[in-house]
């Protein structure tokens, strides 16, 4: 039987892999044809040049758009070998490059699910190329997927392994985003401790997240010291230098808010709801966590980032992918089949957007459509919290 199995993956996998290089083919020619700016990219490489020539980093307006910088500075260090290609190689490396990231995060989210099976992988990263998270991430040569898998490896460590933290303290220096994740640790090593007198797998895995964080932030205060002062003491609070809250790409709360009440900035509304949802998304992240779900923490965790965070632009998104899988392999297809439509729609897009912030005059339909994304989150959320206390059953880990 096992002979007969093995047999079956061998002719499957070709297949399986096939099928998904023809819909990367198929995508990247699509991109193409769109004619997509890869705007992301080229400011990533404007900050490295910034650096290589000693320039103000937080003074930088480049592209046809004037974007700035929004980093933290470790970023930009980063950044410095983009200047080493031309514009044409560069592009074509950060598309390829993508996609093999997203063949990486998808293995990772399946194998956080507990479906380990190889020709998903493929199956799987030939579909959900085409949802709009992953479509607009590659659109602008974003790093959304480079972070997405740092964590996910991160967090699929095995206990006691001395590089777990590693990825997650690089994600955060890079992105401050991620830094939730290290917090998510503290506090399920802290209340483990609490309940049952040792939470030191969590409270060491946090700690080396911390270290890390610091190592690559402490080096780019030694190499970038200006820059860095700057960022750290008043960058780091101007969130309107991303861009306006109620542009319909940013799917935070404090984008849906800024929509809802039409006005550009929701402030204390913002405030309170975003407390509410980091305390409630996060008790429900450690209480997963400490009930032995470590897929259902994981997913919390990552959207409740998303959600508090000041903008969470629809290419952050790409969470939806361990966050559908997980649905689906939890009995929650129905729900899993919505959560697809929902990212797959690019319903977002539907609405009056652009110069001119229409945004802010949305009327009751054009609320719903640019609210998808943080609609879909908050759903998770509950669904996630429900099934803490109906676990029913664990999803087996399944592979051949």
């Amino acid at each position: 039987m096992t002979v007969i199995a093995s047999a079956g993956v061998r002719r499957r996998a070709p297949v399986s892999m096939g099928a998904c290089l023809a819909s990367f083919a198929v995508f990247w020619v699509a991109q193409r044809a769109a004619d997509v700016s890869m705007i992301d990219l080229m400011v990533y490489r404007a900050e490295g040049a910034t650096v290589r020539a000693g320039g103000d980093l937080y003074a930088l307006r480049t592209t046809t758009a004037r974007l700035p910088t929004t980093y933290p500075p470790f970023a930009a260090l980063l950044f410095t070998p983009l200047t080493l290609l031309d514009t044409a190689a560069m592009r074509t490396l950060g598309t390829a490059g993508n996609l093999a990231l997203f063949v990486a995060f998808v293995r990772l989210s399946l194998r956080l699910v507990g479906h380990a099976r190889v020709e998903s992988v493929w199956w799987v990263a030939a579909f959900a190329v085409w949802c709009e998270p992953v479509w607009t991430t590659l659109r602008y040569g974003q790093i959304n997927l480079l972070l997405a898998v740092l964590v996910l490896w991160d967090l699929s460590r095995r206990p006691g392994d001395r590089w777990a933290g590693v990825g997650i303290g690089l994600a955060a220096a890079v992105k401050l985003t991620p830094a939730l994740f290290a917090v998510f640790l503290l506090v399920t090593g802290v209340v483990a401790r609490h309940r049952h007198g040792s939470g030191g797998p969590w409270l060491r895995h946090a700690r080396v997240a911390a270290g890390s964080f610091a190592g690559a932030t402490l080096l780019a205060a030694a190499l970038l010291p200006y820059d860095s002062w700057r960022f750290w003491t008043r960058m780091v609070f101007a969130a309107g230098r991303v861009g306006h809250a109620e542009d319909t790409a940013n799917q935070a709360l404090r984008g849906v808010l800024a929509r809802l009440l039409h006005t550009p900035e929701p402030g204390a509304v913002w405030i309170a709801t975003a407390a509410v949802m980091a305390v409630t998304g996060l008790g429900v992240a450690v209480a997963a966590e400490l009930g032995g779900e470590r897929a259902w923490a994981v997913t919390a965790c990552a959207v409740t980032a998303l959600l508090v965070s000041p903008v969470s632009w629809s290419h952050h998104w790409v969470w939806c992918v361990p966050v559908a899988l997980l649905l689906a392999t939890r009995a929650y297809r129905a729900t899993a089949l919505g959560t697809l439509l929902v990212f797959c729609s690019y319903a977002l897009w539907w609405v009056p957007h652009g110069p001119g912030r229409h945004e802010l005059h949305q009327n009751g339909i054009e609320l719903m459509l640019s609210a998808g994304y943080a609609g879909a989150g908050c759903l998770f959320l509950v669904i996630a919290g429900i099934s803490l206390g109906n676990p029913g059953p664990r999803q087996a880990v399944t592979k051949e």
